[in-house]
């Protein structure tokens, strides 16, 4: 319990320039108590009556719901603002995380053991002799300041920094690592990754120092979601508008099933996803009446109504193109392209929407999302491997007109228009 009344009134919200840090403001004749329970819970000070909390696992949502929670049982008074109750609601999920088989909560606690490096490395409590880049990770190797196995050689950054091994004896640890990692090895601890450089300024009360590139752009664009309804009105539009789609009602009255007269096509429109991440539609394309399933796509609450419309568009009459590859759209477009180790995407010039490729990826071969973060992205459209690309052309063409709408248009006035007929019979679809 509190040494104090708990009387003071604490306001949780997201940070503006830390997404997604939370600020904590506190106020009332026992605030000073408020901010010491912060403080226990992560919280820093970066005014009289502000705090922060900033991670590196980017869990503040998580963190400052467990430090709201606890605070009114201390008889608090706390408010969480509208933005960052939403976060905290949200499940979600590390797209590229490389340990799969982990449980939420064991991705959790795998983040906050390298979170507590991490602050050990800030503070000083751990000195980091010196780094290596073997190739696909950060190691070090440092000595924590006291403790029984006081010397350890670490492996990863951000979130997935793990202790690797220890060891009693400083000159074995450095010996060793030098064996590990030869001519790789340098002195003292790697450059700050973007994301500890955010954290950091973010702690001191900073905000992000201006580019060159941000002094002469215009800032990111916020990503387009479709409002609550909007799906809803584009089914029943498709079943009006489009003879060749059959509705069918499952013994739940929470799903529809729209079947394709094909008998190859069907997606599934489930009307309880309301949140913006939450799956909306299931649609699958199989290799004949009664063949195997040749791919999946998942189709996100918050996506925009027009890249529904056209993955309809093509599954009712596909594109024939041979020659341009999924992404040539977006080139032509002007999004940026990015290559990782696993990964290539290509970005909206106002970072509104991203389109990923990771080709060793079975489930999300192919993924579209709102934003420039896939781990926290406002809508997302998942392809397995096996759809066609002609299929993705017709999707990315889609998505570059959406990310670039003409300056005049207005999308909270523009009425959701009615599905046309295909502009093309349907070819056959047995493969």
């Amino acid at each position: 319990m509190p040494y104090a009344p708990a009387d003071a009134h604490v306001s949780f919200t997201l940070h503006p320039d830390h997404h997604p840090g939370v600020l904590a403001t506190a106020s009332g004749p026992t605030s000073d108590a408020a901010r010491s329970h912060l403080h226990d819970l992560g919280f820093r000070s970066t005014g009289p009556d502000t705090m922060v909390l900033a991670r590196i696992d980017r869990e503040e949502p998580y963190y400052a719901d467990q430090a709201a929670n606890e605070l009114a049982r201390y008889g608090f008074t706390v408010d969480i603002a509208p933005a960052l109750q939403e976060e905290i609601d949200t499940e979600w999920t590390w797209a590229d995380y490389p340990m799969p088989w982990c449980t939420p909560e064991e991705i959790r606690q795998v983040s906050a053991d390298a979170q507590r490096i991490h602050d050990d490395i800030a503070t000083g409590r751990l000195n980091i002799h010196m780094h290596a880049d073997d190739g696909h990770n950060t190691v070090a190797v440092g000595t924590y300041a006291s403790g029984v196995r006081r010397h350890v050689h670490l492996h990863g950054e951000n979130h997935l920094r793990q202790v690797a091994m220890t060891y009693e004896d400083e000159t074995q640890a450095v010996a060793e690592f030098q064996k590990l990692y030869t001519v790789a090895v340098r002195p003292g601890a790697a450059p700050l990754t973007d994301l500890e450089q955010s954290v950091r300024r973010a702690l001191r009360g900073e905000t992000a120092p201006p580019t060159r590139l941000q002094l002469t752009e215009a800032q990111p664009a916020p990503p387009t979601v479709a409002d609550p309804g909007e799906h809803e009105q584009f089914l029943n539009a498709l079943f009006e508008s489009r003879q060749q789609w059959a509705k069918h009602r499952t013994w739940s009255d929470e799903t529809t099933i729209a079947a394709h007269e094909s008998l190859t096509v069907r997606a599934e429109f489930d009307h309880e996803a309301r949140h913006r991440t939450d799956v909306a539609w299931t649609i699958a394309e199989y290799d004949g009446p009664v063949g195997e399933r040749l791919w999946l796509a998942t189709i996100s609450a918050g996506t925009p109504v027009p890249l529904i419309h056209a993955i309809i568009d093509h599954l009712d009459a596909p594109l024939r193109v041979d020659t341009a590859e999924p992404h040539t759209p977006l080139k032509e477009a002007g999004w940026s392209a990015a290559s990782h180790p696993a990964r290539t995407t290509w970005q909206a010039p106002n970072r509104s929407a991203t389109f990923e490729h990771r080709p060793h990826a079975t489930d999300d071969r192919w993924t579209a999302f709102g934003g420039d973060d896939a781990n926290r992205p406002a809508w997302a459209i998942r392809f397995s491997a096996g759809v066609p690309h002609d299929f993705l052309i017709q999707l990315t063409a889609a998505a570059a007109e959406a990310a670039s709408p003409p300056p005049a248009a207005a999308r909270q006035s523009r009425p959701l228009p009615r599905l046309p007929p295909p502009l093309a019979p349907p070819r056959a679809r047995v493969r």
